[in-house]
């Protein structure tokens, strides 16, 4: 498939809002063409000076519209694709463009795995203190915190890459464990710590035990 792009370097998942403020006239030019023609656009990531990944996102709602023609949108993500082709600018318009690969996005977990992941984010959060956001179980999947709990540029990456849901609840059960851990470590310290602070009786050294008089 045929799809513009908004080369961006930054990573949307699937059913993720996203919010664009477009300046640059070529993009002012895409997203017009998308409210006349209902097309979608993709947002290729640029990584490493290369744009091998990227999601197709459609065009909600254009939020403010500002005297020097930028714009304000509200996006929704849709499908993850594989870039094939890039074209600087597609036909007669402003903006680049390509062709692209759909993935095939595979929700092949069960509720006990979704359920594990699920858990092991709220007790993350319990561990920062902050609040769990209302997002129930029968809602979660993969995607629905991946921006909400510490993963890297290139993990966030990797995760986009795995088109099924078992390996991306894999993946994400590996970091939250190690991410946990060392919470806990960290939980652990600051109570030394508060504990050292406090009046305690110690017993005195007996010197006679060291040889010490």
């Amino acid at each position: 498939m045929r799809l513009p792009f908004f080369p961006l370097k930054s990573i949307f998942f699937p059913g993720e809002t996203v919010p664009i403020h477009v300046f640059e006239e070529r993009y002012q030019q895409l997203i017009k063409d998308c409210r006349k023609e209902a097309i979608t656009f993709g947002i290729p990531v640029y990584h490493n000076k290369e744009m091998h990944y990227g999601t197709e996102v459609q065009l909600v709602e254009v939020v403010n519209t500002y005297d020097g023609g930028e714009m304000d949108v509200l996006c929704v993500a849709r499908q993850v694709f594989k870039v094939k082709s890039f074209e600087p600018n597609m036909e007669d318009r402003l903006y680049a463009g390509g062709v692209v690969e759909f993935l095939e996005t595979i929700y092949d977990a069960t509720a006990a795995e979704r359920k594990k992941v699920y858990d092991k984010i709220r007790l993350l959060y319990k561990l920062m203190q902050v609040a769990f956001p209302p997002v129930p179980f029968d809602k979660f999947n993969s995607y629905a915190f991946a921006h909400k709990m510490g993963l890297s540029f290139e993990q966030e990456f990797s995760l986009l890459k795995m088109n099924r849901e078992t390996d991306r609840l894999r993946f994400l059960n590996s970091h939250l464990e190690d991410t946990i851990a060392v919470l806990k470590k960290i939980d652990h310290t600051k109570m030394v710590i508060e504990m050292n602070g406090h009046f305690k009786n110690f017993d005195p050294l007996d010197f006679k035990d060291y040889g010490l008089k």
